[in-house]
């Protein structure tokens, strides 16, 4: 994939994210500011001033496109979307501003070293921008959630929130759950370098499966009644599991189809705008097949599955919508 070293692009390979043991590192993200209404913010709330790039085919960047578009920030935030992690590392057809592509392609690496021109780290998406301060304001896909959700104030044009001060211990210790065992889960199993490393990832992916199944057995949402931040952070992994974690990630205990109640709660929340209309199966299995050799290296796409995420949900009878 590549990676910056002191402001240079430099190749590297999955050796560099492992443990001793074999098992899977994910490095933690270097970009931690928040956006806020009040007026001694950091980065204040305005509408244009902020731009979000994502790429279709990663499930981190994929939730912050879901909260955006909850939140009604279409308008407010503008977005880009990423191609394939090739040649240098994320690279889109657009840049934003000053910054613009050099022969067809713009590699998201220069918005890094843009706002810090000595950066050593991984290059990853999602990336708030900051085009005022030409700053990266934030690459943690969790946090970025939550700017979204509070961060605008009456900029957002939904005013419904996705984790109220009610339910945020309930939400985060969820959120601390479906993360260990199945956002990064799949990725433990799948950059696993040793058989033992592979073998605990894989079984803890489909305990976590197997919790939640019970879970959504007795509800309709991860928490309470309600649409929360937890099943906007659960639902990119889900959408990918069949068609992508499941052969690519070796994660093949069982299909998510072989959860009746996992694979009723995805397709009730497919079904919801923002949820569905933001999932690209193909650019997702192109972004995985294709863009990472170091699990597949052929780069050969699969045809199939073929999944219709449009069929009743059966879910009605747990609650309301």
């Amino acid at each position: 994939m590549g990676m910056l070293v002191e402001g240079k692009w430099l190749e590297d390979d999955v050796a560099r994210r492992s443990n001793a043991d074999g098992s899977f590192l994910r490095p933690a993200s270097a970009f931690r500011g928040r956006v806020g209404t009040e007026s001694a913010a950091e980065f204040p709330a305005a509408a244009g001033r902020y731009h979000l790039f994502i790429a279709p085919s990663c499930p981190w960047a994929h939730r912050t496109a879901i909260a955006r578009r909850l939140k009604g920030l279409d308008a407010v935030v503008g977005l880009t979307l990423a191609g394939l992690p090739r040649f240098e590392g994320w690279t889109a057809s657009d840049g934003v501003d000053d910054l613009q592509p050099a022969d067809g392609r713009f590699y998201i690496h220069r918005l890094y070293t843009a706002a810090q021109p000595d950066y050593t780290g991984r290059v990853t998406v999602p990336v708030l921008w900051d085009r005022q301060a030409r700053r990266i304001v934030n690459n943690e896909s969790a946090e970025i959630i939550r700017i979204f959700n509070s961060g605008f104030g009456k900029l957002a044009g939904v005013p419904f929130d996705l984790c109220p001060d009610t339910l945020r211990a309930e939400i985060d210790s969820i959120n601390d759950f479906v993360y260990e065992h199945i956002n990064n889960g799949v990725y433990r199993a799948g950059f696993a370098r040793t058989q033992e490393a592979y073998d605990a990832a894989c079984r803890k992916v489909f305990h976590g499966l197997d919790e939640l199944e019970q879970r959504l057995g007795k509800q309709r949402y991860l928490v309470g009644t309600r649409l929360t931040e937890a099943d906007v952070r659960l639902f990119p992994t889900l959408v990918r599991f069949d068609s992508v974690y499941y052969s690519h990630f070796k994660c093949n205990l069982k299909r998510l189809a072989d959860y009746p109640n996992l694979d009723g709660y995805l397709r009730d929340l497919y079904a919801r705008p923002g949820f569905g209309d933001t999932v690209d199966i193909e650019a997702i299995k192109r972004g995985y097949y294709g863009g990472q050799k170091n699990v597949n290296p052929t780069g050969i796409v699969p045809l199939g599955p073929h999944i219709d995420f449009s069929r009743p949900h059966g879910r009605d009878a747990l609650g309301p919508a």
